[in-house]
């Protein structure tokens, strides 16, 4: 319940960040809007980091797929992919494009076992949901 509750929250998030982000965006230009994102969070991480735990940062050298170092920098992409969508198709569209290209990658991910994650079987009823999913955008879209 807990996982489910904090996914939803997230949802939530990503939605009026995209929206903010979007309007910093039209006031300044996209590469200061995404600096600024990415600058900020990092000092939230620092903060948080000296309120908990304390864990080596010197363990980041040690992580066994150095690829997945990369999240940062996927990160900044995804803010600067998510302020362009948001500006051109509005939150709402934009959002649902978004959560069903997340689904289908992260099926993809599953189903070759990528990144080191647990491979899992391919199931149809997981493609009809997808598709349900993108007809559910064509409705909406629907004008």
């Amino acid at each position: 319940m807990w996982g489910f509750l904090v996914a939803l929250l997230s949802g939530a998030l990503m939605s009026v960040q995209g929206v903010f982000n979007t309007e910093v965006t039209k006031q300044t230009s996209l590469w200061v809007s995404t600096g600024w994102v990415q600058l900020s969070a990092f000092a939230v991480c620092v903060l948080a980091w000296f309120f908990t735990g304390r864990g080596s940062i010197g363990a980041l050298w040690q992580v066994d797929h150095k690829y997945t170092l990369l999240g940062g920098v996927i990160g900044a992409f995804i803010t600067v992919t998510v302020i362009q969508s948001m500006g051109s198709l509005g939150p709402a569209r934009a959002a649902m494009l978004i959560v069903v290209s997340q689904l289908a990658v992260a099926y993809l991910i599953e189903v070759f076992g990528l990144f080191g994650m647990e491979k899992t079987g391919f199931e149809w009823r997981k493609i009809i949901g997808m598709l349900i999913a993108m007809a559910g955008i064509v409705i909406f879209k629907w004008e």
